[in-house]
């Protein structure tokens, strides 16, 4: 197994102690491209990307359950607005 250099280790540890953010801000740009999309394969697609984000901020799975059955995208951004 190699060795991961010091820039490699940083960038990681960066990674894990900034998840929510990044979680956050991959949530608020689905939410956007949700709005505007009008494809419904892309629209199942990015309603995956939200279920992943969502799991990943640690929301709660019966709250995750309810917006996703319902494609609540009201439910979805407020949400968004109510972490941030």
């Amino acid at each position: 197994m190699k060795r991961r250099s010091t820039y490699q280790q940083k960038m990681i540890h960066n990674y894990y102690e900034n998840r929510d953010n990044i979680m956050m801000q991959s949530l608020s740009e689905v939410v956007s491209e949700l709005y505007l999309c009008s494809n419904d394969r892309r629209r199942g697609q990015l309603w995956k990307r939200a279920e992943t984000a969502m799991k990943a901020m640690g929301v709660k799975p019966p709250e995750i359950e309810r917006i996703l059955k319902a494609h609540d995208l009201t439910a979805l951004a407020g949400l968004v607005s109510q972490k941030f």
